[in-house]
């Protein structure tokens, strides 16, 4: 595609549709060359349409849950079925607001005993639906953008419980600045789970993996493990292990 308006136009729906792309399929879906690519970007990004990361691009505007439940959804499946079999019978689980985190209600189905605290509507609705899980949705103020309960309500219901696992999710994680977030309220409830759990999962597909949010959460040392999938380079999962945290591949 040679016309540079027509590029930038097929970049922004597509960012808008996706939430993030790499330069690597831009260039190969226009069939222009990778150092056209970046220019394209680095203009979008100067005009404030996009921001450039490590490869790609991802949009500049923050995406509702809803919208972002759409992307990835294979990844995000295979991500919570792994997840699901850190599960035992019997655990008590935290599960933290998110579109990958709120697919491991619906792997949980034939699991005995549990019980399941939640600041996630996403995870409420799926949850709801199996009679064999207890389930505690925190109270707060109604957050729509991540369909998530958040604030001083809902951090003193997580104080009243104990859990086994606590699953969590990010808008980006890299080994120097750890799990980060573009929301403060949502980081609160983050460190909130982790305060009052014997291990916490981050569930992040891999296009999460070298972004950096506004706001610091926890350093990546602090997790147990994070549950990802197999678009994470060897060389990511050495840097990861290398922290001490276990990365399972979906």
């Amino acid at each position: 595609m040679s016309d540079k308006k027509a590029r930038e136009a097929y970049i922004l729906n597509r960012l808008a549709r996706d939430g993030s792309l790499s330069v690597a399929a831009l260039s190969r879906d226009l069939g222009v060359s990778e150092v056209t690519i970046r220019s394209n970007l680095r203009e979008l990004e100067g005009r404030g349409l996009l921001l450039r990361t490590h490869g790609g691009a991802q949009a500049s505007t923050f995406q509702s849950v809803l919208e972002r439940q759409r992307n990835r959804l294979d990844e995000k499946g295979r991500i919570a079925a792994a997840a699901a079999a850190l599960v035992r019978d019997g655990d008590c689980l935290m599960i933290e607001a998110g579109t990958t985190t709120g697919a491991l209600a619906k792997e949980l189905t034939g699991r005995q005993g549990l019980q399941i605290v939640t600041n996630s509507t996403l995870t409420f609705a799926a949850a709801r639906l199996n009679s064999d899980l207890g389930l505690v949705l925190t109270g707060g103020t109604f957050h729509h953008e991540s369909e998530s309960m958040v604030g001083s309500r809902a951090l003193a219901t997580i104080a009243e419980y104990n859990a086994r696992l606590a699953f969590v999710g990010t808008d980006g994680f890299t080994g120097e600045r750890g799990l980060t977030t573009q929301f403060a309220e949502g980081a609160d409830v983050i460190r909130a789970m982790h305060a009052r759990a014997e291990e916490t999962w981050l569930l992040a597909d891999s296009t999460k993996y070298g972004r950096a949010g506004f706001v610091s959460v926890l350093p990546l040392a602090e997790v147990a493990g994070v549950v990802t999938d197999s678009g994470l380079g060897e060389e990511s999962v050495e840097a990861l292990e290398s922290l001490g945290v276990r990365v399972i591949l979906a």
